[in-house]
């Protein structure tokens, strides 16, 4: 007997069951914040102090550049971070030293004493923007513990707080235990679910015996439950023939039930029930029969066809790892692909650059181009050469050679140095910074923008912020893969409750910025049956190491994230979603997504487990944009949007909503949206030429004369920092 999708006893472990309709949640306008005291000061840092330093030879560049001409830049920090900001500099056409761009992220404030500056100057094509005034809870956010009188005693909360995340892998122990508690109080204080769950168990047990009976007698018997469509660990034919296939069968069913006694227990916090739930199934998977040499048919079967050498070559696998997990190297085979060489070799100059970002702009492939160019901005924590990876799936290059002007944010990587730059120094300094430069080199012409994951948020923020402002430079907006409510957030909500979110700010808080490791092994344990245990089954018991691709080592090529921008993105988005609510605050003054009225190509992905695709969908809620085109494409996170043309089995569905008509919820636009062969790029291509102007001839590599000459060959320099 087989476990039917619409059997009682079948749960999302075992068998797909579609998640029931929701009803979408009224729109709401945006409020104005309540007026509080300022206690955060605003620091005004002129041209001449935003300049990156002179080269090593003290001789000044034939040129100079900065963030705008005549213009000065506001970086606000609160109070008891004022330690650290900008320091004098020109930019030279050799790139800034690590030690240079500190200085200019770290200049001591003491000439700013007041909690308020005058407004800030802006480019003659943007209305001026206040100057930012943080509310109170804004700056306690940053420390959490303000409310100590002592630093000392802070410290020690801290520390110990380390220390036990130390020990916990990262993962709060208070959040577990209060989750453990609240799952197994009310499981006690239900017994019609201990007699559901007894039953459960009855019942298995029945069917486990009768199927080993039958295996053992006849050799073959029909399964009483399959895995899910998505589970490949149990694929090899070994798996099939008894006892292997009565071990297998247990650990499903037992898996099963797992999840039955973890769900639908009344009374259970939601965020109790997902971290038990999480938890219950990263033990079932660290203990399935797979992971276990003698009770894997496949290992077993290799092992004596070869004589036990696939278990030396694991172990050689194995040394290699933890050695260069001790040195902090890339995995093997990372060595064959590399920056400017075979990664990221779109040919380009780095035409702008300051303490954060450098701007690349793509050299063009055709005499002609669109009028508008393509601003694009992946996530501060991931390298921009996702974009442009190898020649044959390159989005850059895709975009190149079909006439558009491509220009590409690549961000620094900060070190504990940079720990005090918040997300307002991201917008200004570095989305806000590259349209102002776009805007001087390409003068009357709007800008197609782009943000990937994090720089999606990040464009919105500021895209709403200048749609308030009056700024129209924007002709469109494209978010791959950008949550802008952060509700539903997928299984990576278990590391979002306040006590996890506090473990995570002291760790931080230590080192100054959250390491790539970190967030890296976050993800895995979203997955760990395929990123983790399986992976050790390929490659230290059956000695088959992985091959490296572009995607992969692009993905070993992590970076940082300063502490309190991280903190900031965390709180105020994944905790408050401010963003959503109206009431995230930019210049002092709340923003609202609905301001924006610019097109909007949102992309999702189907096997999202980062940014799931019915939050993203949200975006139509908040939408007021004369159009907004969805696409949602099959592949997860990145395979999903490096989704160049030619592959046979990938897919995607897309509609468009204009302004005024009706939003379908999520389900239903699912089941009615058409699905398209093939890759969407072709589709967002004709999209932008929609959107454009027509053609011109193709611009010049930077403005030497507005101040702007090409200081580098692409990539740059940013990117190639560890």
């Amino acid at each position: 007997m087989i476990d039917e999708p619409n059997d009682p006893e079948v749960s999302p472990t075992s068998t797909e069951v579609p998640p029931g309709e929701q009803a979408a949640p009224p729109r709401r306008k945006a409020r104005a914040p309540r007026k509080k005291k300022p206690l955060t000061a605003t620091v005004t840092v002129s041209e001449q102090e935003l300049r990156t330093t002179l080269p090593s030879d003290g001789n000044p560049p034939a040129v100079e550049q900065s963030l705008q001409s005549s213009e000065a830049a506001a970086i606000s920090v609160p109070p008891r971070d004022i330690d650290r900001l900008a320091a004098p500099a020109t930019p030279a056409v050799a790139p800034p030293s690590e030690a240079e761009n500190v200085a200019v992220l770290q200049r001591a404030v003491a000439t700013a004493p007041t909690a308020k500056a005058d407004k800030v100057a802006t480019a003659d094509s943007r209305p001026a923007e206040p100057a930012t005034d943080c509310p109170d809870s804004f700056s306690r956010r940053l420390s959490d513990r303000s409310e100590l009188d002592s630093d000392a005693l802070e410290q020690i909360d801290r520390l110990t707080n380390i220390a036990l995340g130390q020990l916990s892998g990262g993962l709060s122990p208070a959040s577990l235990a209060m989750a453990y508690l609240d799952w197994s109080v009310h499981l006690a204080a239900s017994p019609g679910k201990q007699m559901q769950l007894a039953a459960k168990a009855t019942r298995k047990a029945l069917r486990l015996g009768t199927y080993a009976v039958s295996a053992a007698l006849t050799g073959q018997a029909e399964a009483t439950i399959k895995p899910l469509p998505g589970d490949h660990r149990f694929d090899h034919p070994g798996w099939q023939r008894f006892p292997y296939n009565v071990i297998y069968q247990g650990f499903l069913l037992n898996q099963q039930w797992w999840h039955n006694a973890t769900t639908g227990i009344r009374g259970v916090g939601k965020q109790s029930e997902a971290a038990v739930s999480f938890m219950a199934r990263q033990i079932l998977d660290m203990l399935a029969p797979c992971n276990m040499p003698l009770l894997n048919p496949e290992i077993v079967e290799t092992t004596a066809k070869e004589g036990g050498s696939n278990l030396l070559r694991g172990a050689k696998n194995w040394y290699d790892d933890q050695r260069r997990t001790l040195r902090k190297e890339k995995p093997a085979g990372s060595e064959a692909f590399k920056v400017g060489e075979n990664l990221a070799i779109t040919p380009g100059k780095v035409v702008f650059r300051n303490p954060l970002i450098e701007l690349i702009q793509y050299a063009p492939s055709t005499p002609t181009v669109q009028r508008e160019p393509v601003l694009m901005q992946s996530a501060w924590m991931m390298k921009y050469y996702i974009l442009d990876l190898s020649p044959h799936n390159s989005l850059v290059k895709y975009l190149v050679d079909r006439g558009h002007t491509v220009f590409m944010i690549s961000w620094l990587n900060p070190g504990p140095e940079c720990r005090n730059l918040g997300m307002e120094d991201y917008r200004r300094l570095g989305t806000l910074a590259a349209i102002d430069v776009i805007s001087a080199l390409l003068p009357e012409r709007k800008i197609h923008a782009v943000g990937y994951c994090l720089g999606g948020i990040l464009l919105t923020i500021t895209a709403a912020a200048m749609a308030r402002d009056g700024d129209e430079r924007l002709a469109s907006i494209t978010l791959f893969t950008a949550m802008t409510d952060f509700t539903e957030v997928g299984e990576i909500n278990v590391f979002m409750d306040a006590s996890e979110v506090t473990l995570l700010e002291d760790m931080m808080w230590e080192k100054g910025y959250l390491g790539h490791q970190q967030v890296s092994g976050g993800f895995q344990l979203l997955k760990s049956a395929d990123l983790i245990w399986s992976k050790m089954v390929r490659e230290y018991y059956l000695g088959h190491r992985e091959p490296m691709f572009d995607l992969m080592a692009w993905n070993a090529d992590g970076t940082r994230m300063p502490f309190r921008q991280h903190s900031e993105v965390l709180r105020r988005l994944y905790v408050d979603n401010e963003l959503f609510q109206g009431k995230y605050l930019v210049g002092g003054r709340a923003i609202s997504i609905s301001n924006i009225h610019a097109p909007i190509f949102a992309v999702a992905a189907v096997a999202d487990h980062v940014a799931p695709w019915r939050s993203v969908y949200k975006l139509h809620l908040q939408s007021d944009a004369t159009e907004l085109t969805f696409v949602l494409t099959s592949g997860g996170h990145n395979v999903g949007i490096v989704n160049e043309p030619g592959h046979p089995h990938r897919s995607f569905r897309m509609t468009v909503c204009r302004e005024g008509e009706r939003c379908l919820d999520a389900e239903t636009w699912k089941a009615q949206a058409p699905t398209y062969p093939g890759s969407w790029w072709p589709a967002w291509q004709e999209w932008l030429l929609q959107h454009s102007s027509g053609t011109v001839a193709a611009p010049a590599m930077g403005a030497a004369d507005k101040g702007y000459p090409p200081l580098a060959d692409a990539p740059g320099s940013y990117v190639l920092q560890e």
